[in-house]
């Protein structure tokens, strides 16, 4: 089982990134909460905590996979707190290609390339 806990539901995944999350097996998405810039840390372990039970009741006793992607000390620790408890965490890797339309305006085309472990 893959959970997406992000900001980028499965649904619009392109079908590269879905197929490599299926090697997983089901995936379930979970959205990633916004994160509230003035925020403290007290405020950010709350958050961590509230996620990472959303996370075990998602994996239903199975130790899923789990895709992280968002503000990153939210992300920093949410990995943290999930890896403690036996869940893999994974990101997911692109390419981003970019093209200057002029006046300041830039299209950004991100082309998915791999789920990396996040390890230390």
């Amino acid at each position: 089982m893959l959970i997406n806990l992000s900001n980028h539901p499965s649904a619009n995944w392109q079908s590269e990134q879905l197929s490599a999350a299926q090697s997983f097996g089901e995936i379930t998405d979970i959205s990633f909460p916004s994160v509230d810039p003035n925020g403290d840390e007290s405020y950010i372990r709350t958050l961590c905590d509230e996620y990472v039970e959303k996370v075990i009741q998602s994996a239903q006793g199975t130790k899923a996979t789990v895709h992280v992607m968002g503000e990153m000390t939210l992300t920093y620790s949410l990995v943290h707190a999930l890896q403690s408890k036996g869940f893999i965490c994974v990101a997911s890797t692109s390419q981003r290609i970019i093209a200057d339309k002029g006046d300041g305006v830039k299209e950004v085309q991100f082309v998915f390339n791999r789920f990396r472990k996040y390890s230390f």
